[in-house]
């Protein structure tokens, strides 16, 4: 076995791994999955901020879905803060100036993780939360993460976050590409390793804030930076995988790929920042095993990409090679269909098995966050499309990374 081999089967062994282990971590699980949650059995003062920075077409619709929310009025309490829009955001937010659960600020732009910061120091409720303006809650998304603060051990609840009615085929890769995320988000919550408390509708108790302090910049990721500041300090995050939000998909390639490239970039930027938490005893399951397979998840990915090209390269000049001698026959397309002479090579029956699992996983999201496993056109768009599509901001974030470049906001 040649070296080539040796990398390529170790990759896979190690992606295979990690695959079943979240697997069986679901099914030993997935009863808990299939029920609802009930109601809470008391209701703590909850805060949500809005952070707003040109908006203006989408925050109505925000700041109405979480006046829908099954919650006592008075417990509820709602901070839109316009950060610096340049568009009608601040005009839009008026419709809601005189409603008695919501207030309206204006600052000057300084960014997601200043607002939040704002917003919090301008509430007193038990629980924090924010919830961003191009995203929409189910009505009884905020009792059911409230239902898991009754374990006291608990200091913050991620939630089930959907696409929003996913039409183009971009959007629809998008849709399965969360409906994975539901998946892991909920696997990591059981082995008590959750590094990122997403935007949309993340809710916190206020200690945390007073112990570990508020939002940083942390490389436009302040979302995954406080969640890894969280399990520095021990503190347990929980996900509500029947609290249902849902955001716009980004509409064209492009927007999809700056989106891509902010968050693996940010991610890179975090794990360096907390590369102390790596193989340490105390942080359990995130120490041993899920940064390590975030890192070598990435790996993994560049060295496939680069084995796909070396493969097309060597296909291609093989091809040009032999029409040098028989001439245009040689790309003359040829089928030989024999089951007997299948190839058996070791590397595509576990490549196989790789995108089995990977199905599989998608699936198990899918019963996980829409109580259904039945296969969709999205994950064919996403088998299809997305490992084409993801090397470009995976290299471009590695590159960034590298050099330092920063990463902007759009």
């Amino acid at each position: 076995m040649n070296p080539g081999e040796l990398v390529t089967f170790f990759f896979l062994f190690t992606t295979l791994y990690f695959e079943v282990f979240l697997l069986v971590t679901f099914l030993e699980n997935r009863k808990e999955m299939g029920k609802e949650t009930l109601t809470p059995e008391y209701f703590p003062s909850v805060t949500v901020a809005v952070p707003c920075w040109n908006e203006e077409k989408t925050v109505s619709g925000t700041i109405q879905s979480l006046l829908s929310l099954r919650y006592p009025k008075e417990k509820l309490s709602i901070i839109a803060v316009d950060d610096g829009s340049t568009d009608g955001t601040w005009h839009a937010l008026q419709e809601f100036k005189n409603h008695p659960q919501v207030r309206l600020y204006q600052k000057e732009n300084g960014g997601k993780f200043t607002v939040l910061n704002f917003a919090i120091t301008h509430s007193e409720s038990d629980l924090f939360g924010c919830l961003d303006a191009d995203s929409y809650v189910d009505s009884q998304a905020l009792l059911r993460i409230v239902k898991r603060f009754e374990n006291k051990k608990i200091m913050a609840v991620t939630p089930s976050i959907h696409i929003l009615e996913p039409k183009t085929p971009i959007e629809l890769l998008q849709k399965a590409e969360f409906t994975l995320s539901i998946f892991i988000r909920k696997v990591f919550a059981l082995l008590g390793s959750v590094y990122i408390t997403p935007g949309p509708f993340s809710f916190f108790r206020r200690e945390v804030f007073a112990e570990i302090g508020g939002y940083k910049h942390a490389h436009n990721t302040e979302d995954m930076e406080i969640a890894m500041r969280m399990q520095k300090a021990g503190m347990k995050i929980d996900n509500a995988h029947d609290a249902y939000v849902y955001t716009h998909p980004q509409k064209t390639v492009y927007r999809l790929y700056r989106q891509r490239l902010r968050w693996i970039h940010g991610g890179f930027e975090n794990l360096l920042d907390y590369r102390s938490m790596f193989f340490k005893k105390k942080y359990g399951n995130l120490s041993y095993f899920v940064l390590p397979a975030a890192i070598l998840s990435v790996c993994s990915g560049l060295y496939f990409v680069a084995f796909a090209l070396w493969n097309v390269v060597n296909f291609a000049s093989g091809k040009i090679a032999e029409a040098e001698v028989i001439g245009a026959e040689a790309f003359a397309p040829s089928i030989h269909l024999n089951w007997f002479f299948l190839n058996t090579n070791p590397i595509g029956i576990i490549s196989a098995i790789l995108l089995l699992l990977s199905l599989s996983t998608i699936l198990a999201g899918k019963y996980i966050g829409e109580k259904t496993a039945l296969p969709s056109r999205d994950i064919i768009y996403f088998i299809l499309f997305y490992g084409i599509l993801s090397p470009f901001w995976l290299i471009k974030a590695i590159w960034n990374t590298a050099l330092s470049r920063k990463t902007s906001w759009r």
